[in-house]
This record gives C-alpha cells, sequence and structure tokens, in this order.
C-alpha cells in the first residue's frame, strides 16, 4: 500500500511542477511578447524589474531573481520551509523563463497598444493562474502578502493591491499617464484571467430539484441522463410538509435533458440551477480512480467523466 500510495504521490507531483514550469513559460512569453516592446507593465517585483530595463536596460529574469532573494528570505524565516519550497520553484523557473524568452521583445508582434495590454494580460493570466493553481508563486508581492496577512490580518489581496497602484504611479511619472493607463489595463485582463483558471473553466451546474415526486425525477436523471443522485431531507417552512429534495451535478450540455425529465414527470416542480466552478470527485475528477487503480497494480488509464 505504502508503494502505490508513493508512486501515486510521485506522479502527482512530477505533474504539479510541470504545470508550474509550463505556467511560468506562458507568463514570460506574455510579458516579453506584449508588455515589453509596448512599455507596459506588470504588477509586483516583475515592474520593478520592468521599470529598471525600460530606464536602464538591466536583464528581466536576473533582476527579478536578485530582487527576490531577500523576500525568500523572509518567507523561510516567516512562513516556513513548507511555504518556501514551492515559492523557490516558481521564482527561479520564472526568472529563468523571463531571460529565456527576452528574443521576442524584438519581434513586435502586437503594435497596438491596446491589444498589447488585453493579449498580455491574457497570456500572463493563463500563466500565473497555472502556477497558483498548483499551489505556488512566482514570489514578489505574493510573499509580501503573505506575511502581512499573517502577522497583521490584512486580506492578502488589498496588500498586493496597494504595492502594485504605488508602482503605477511610479510608472505615471516616469512614462506617462497614457502608458499607465494601458498597464491597469492589462493588470485587470490578467486578474481576471487568473480568477478563471484558478476557479476552473471546465464548469458545471449544481441542480437542487424540488417536488413531490422526488423519486421519479431521480431515476429519469440516473437512468437517462447518467448521472448520479442524491436526496436531501428538505420540510417546507409553511406547510410543514416533508419531502426529499433532488441535488445532482450535470456538465452544461445535459441540463436541457435535466429539464425535460422535469417538466415530465411533474410541472410544478421547484428547480435551482447554479453554476459549480470546480467539482471534485468520482465522475468528475481522476484522482480517486487513479488511487483505485494503484492499489489494484494497474496503470491509470484516463476516462470520459
Amino acid at each position: 500500500m505504502k508503494n502505490f500510495m508513493r508512486k501515486y504521490h510521485v506522479k502527482r507531483n512530477i505533474l504539479k511542477y510541470a504545470l508550474i514550469v509550463l505556467g511560468c513559460f506562458i507568463a514570460s512569453v506574455g510579458i516579453n511578447a506584449c508588455y515589453v516592446p509596448a512599455h507596459l507593465l506588470t504588477g509586483g517585483v516583475t515592474g520593478i524589474s520592468m521599470i529598471m530595463l525600460f530606464s536602464f536596460g538591466f536583464p528581466l529574469g536576473i533582476q527579478s531573481l536578485l530582487y527576490n532573494i531577500p523576500l525568500l528570505i523572509a518567507a523561510y524565516f516567516f512562513l516556513g520551509k513548507r511555504y518556501l519550497m514551492d515559492v523557490f520553484v516558481g521564482t527561479m523557473v520564472f526568472s529563468f523563463c523571463l531571460d529565456l524568452t527576452k528574443f521576442m521583445n524584438d519581434f513586435h508582434l502586437v503594435p497596438d497598444h491596446m491589444l498589447s495590454a488585453i493579449f498580455g494580460g491574457v497570456l500572463c493570466g493563463i500563466g500565473y493562474g497555472i502556477v497558483f493553481r498548483n499551489n505556488a508563486s512566482t514570489g514578489g508581492f505574493d510573499i509580501i502578502g503573505a506575511i502581512v496577512k499573517k502577522y497583521y490580518s490584512f486580506d492578502m489581496g488589498v496588500v498586493i493591491f496597494s504595492f502594485n497602484c504605488m508602482l503605477m504611479v511610479v510608472a505615471g511619472a516616469l512614462f506617462g499617464v497614457t502608458q499607465a493607463m494601458f498597464t491597469l489595463i492589462g493588470m485587470f485582463v490578467a486578474a481576471n484571467i487568473t480568477d478563471k483558471v484558478i476557479a476552473g473553466i471546465n464548469h458545471r451546474k449544481a441542480i437542487l430539484i424540488v417536488s413531490n415526486k422526488s423519486r421519479e425525477i431521480a431515476d429519469g436523471i440516473i437512468y437517462e441522463v447518467g448521472r448520479g443522485v442524491t436526496f436531501i431531507h428538505g420540510q417546507g417552512a409553511y406547510s410543514q410538509a416533508e419531502r426529499d429534495i433532488v441535488f445532482v451535478v450535470v456538465k452544461t450540455t445535459q441540463i436541457a435533458k435535466i429539464k425535460a425529465i422535469v417538466n415530465t414527470v411533474d410541472r410544478a416542480a421547484f428547480m435551482l440551477i447554479v453554476s459549480a466552478n470546480e467539482v471534485l470527485g468520482r465522475g468528475f475528477s481522476l484522482p480517486g480512480i487513479e488511487l483505485d487503480k494503484l492499489r489494484q497494480g494497474r496503470t491509470p488509464v484516463e476516462t470520459d467523466d
């Protein structure tokens, strides 16, 4: 059993660090292919490095690494070894990728500043989202935010946003208000894309159905849609009538079939459909299935949920 668990965790860690590398590479492409040619900034320590790049020509990756060294030391003392490990990997890889993709500065792939801000934000958002989704970080202001949150109970997002606002003031003074405004657009796009990636782009729908014919509705969902159903005990506040509430999580494409089943069985049924950004468990994610197969000594094979 221990060997199976060890294999499982090794495989998960390999995938995790491979995704961290991929995320850092995508974000560095966004910076070097879109932001730098348009003289736009990103947030955090990388933004400070970009100011020094535009002003004195210092390499981005080396700067980012040097500026993060004192922050990594602070993370070790204030946040512990476990936090430091993934942040250290993310910081080193990101700094390397920034200099690796430096050649893209000369291509000017996107000549328009607005498009540079938007597409740079999209690429950075995807990259950062992949890194954050794997419990890692590229260092910088994230470390400061984590320390302040731990010891002073300030919201991490507010702390990071405050530092980035100060960075924008400096950028506006050095490079003009127009560049600062385009930078804000890029930051806004990147932040929203990052949130989408972290939350999960493969959304599901959670459905609650209140009906006097819950058994018939559940049977229809199980046999016609092929989804598992859970009964939740409920009671009407006014009528005091007890009934089973049908709870099911489905793909977006299966909603129409669920509605048809409910409408056929009970036109008076009350149905609530809400978005579920991320669903974990058998039938929707693979970890449990993989673990079972590892226990049985078989090679995991992905299945369509």
